[in-house]
C-alpha cells in the first residue's frame, strides 16, 4: 500500500518518522478519518474544516499549501494508486507538531509538522446495523477538550476495550450522570418522537455524521432538541442510535446487557439511516445492501 508522508508518496513499510516526533512522545497531534464511497470522498470539506479547527486548538500551524483542495488531491491519488478508485475505503490524515528535542513546551518556531495520509479498504458494518449494536456505559474521565480531534485517545481506547471484553460494540461515556458520547461515536435518543442529543460543547466531538443526521432530521420533519440525555433515561428511550464515519447511523438494542428501545432497531432510526445512505454518492444504497 502507498501512503503520503511529508510530501512524498512511498510504500507503507518505508514510511517512518523519527523517535523524537511529538506525536510519538506526547500525542501532540490531530487526525481525521474520511469515508470514501464508490471512490468518492464523502463530506470531505467538513472534515478538513474540523481538522483546521483542531490544529488551531492545539496551536499547530497548518503546513503551507496543505488546504482542503490539496488534501483532496492527496487522497484521490492514494485511492488510485492503491486500487480503491471505485471502492469503499477510509482516508486517514494525521498531523503532529513535528520532530524536535523532547521538551514539554513547544519546539522552536519553524519546526516542520509531520503530515501522514493513508487510504485503505473498508467494509460497512451492515450486519451489525441490521441486528443493532450493544453498548456499555462507563465514566467519562477524559480531559475537557473532547471537541478537538487529537491523537490522545488512551481513555477512548480503554473504554473500547472494556466494551470488547463485555461482548459489546461500543462504550458510552457518562459524566455527572449525563451521557456525553461514545468512545468513537456520538449518541442520539428518541423520546416521544423527538430526537435528542448532547449539544456541541467542549465535552463532545462535533461529529460530521452527527451534523448530517441533524440536517436530515430537519428535512424529514423530525423534531430535534440539543439537550443532555441522563443515564437513567436510557432504559426509557423509544430508540437509541450511534453515529460516526465508519458506522453511519447505528441502532442500539442493548445497554449494559439490558434491552433498549424495544430490543430492535426503531422506525426513526431507520428513516434517518435510509436518508443518510441516500445522501451518499450515487450507488451507495446498492453497495450497502449487497
Amino acid at each position: 500500500m502507498r501512503v503520503y508522508l511529508n510530501g512524498e508518496y512511498v510504500g507503507r513499510e518505508q514510511a517512518v518518522v523519527p523517535v523524537d516526533d511529538r506525536g510519538f512522545l506526547f500525542g501532540d497531534g490531530v487526525y481525521e478519518v474520511v469515508r470514501v464511497v464508490n471512490g468518492q470522498l464523502f463530506e470531505a470539506d467538513r472534515h478538513w474544516r474540523r481538522l483546521e479547527r483542531s490544529l488551531d486548538g492545539l496551536q499547530i500551524r497548518q503546513p503551507a499549501g496543505l488546504d482542503g483542495a490539496a488534501l483532496d488531491a492527496i487522497a484521490q491519488r492514494l485511492l488510485e494508486e492503491n486500487g480503491l478508485g471505485d471502492a469503499h475505503a477510509l482516508v486517514y490524515v494525521q498531523i503532529t507538531r513535528g520532530a524536535a528535542v523532547r521538551t514539554h513546551h513547544f519546539p522552536p518556531e519553524g519546526t516542520r509538522p509531520t503530515v501522514f495520509v493513508s487510504a485503505g479498504p473498508f467494509s460497512p458494518p451492515d450486519a451489525v446495523r441490521t441486528r443493532g449494536a450493544s453498548v456499555i456505559t462507563c465514566a467519562d474521565i477524559r480531559w475537557a477538550r473532547c471537541d478537538l480531534k487529537t491523537v490522545n485517545l488512551l481513555p477512548n481506547t480503554l473504554a473500547k476495550q472494556r466494551a470488547v471484553a463485555a461482548g459489546a460494540d461500543e462504550a458510552v461515556f457518562v459524566r455527572d450522570g449525563v451521557v456525553t458520547e461514545g468512545a468513537s461515536s456520538n449518541l442520539f435518543g428518541v423520546f416521544g418522537g423527538e430526537l435528542r442529543t448532547y449539544p456541541a460543547t467542549n465535552y463532545i466531538l462535533p461529529g460530521i455524521t452527527r451534523d448530517v443526521v441533524l440536517e436530515l432530521a430537519t428535512e424529514l420533519g423530525i423534531p430535534v432538541r440539543l439537550a443532555p440525555i441522563f443515564v437513567d433515561e436510557l432504559p426509557r428511550a423509544d430508540e437509541l442510535f450511534l453515529t460516526n464515519t465508519t458506522s453511519d447511523v447505528m441502532p442500539i438494542v442493548r445497554v449494559d446487557g439490558q434491552p433498549a428501545g424495544g430490543g430492535r432497531p426503531g422506525p426513526v432510526t431507520g428513516r434517518l439511516s435510509a436518508a443518510f445512505i441516500e445522501r451518499m454518492p450515487a450507488g451507495a444504497m446498492r453497495a450497502a445492501t449487497v
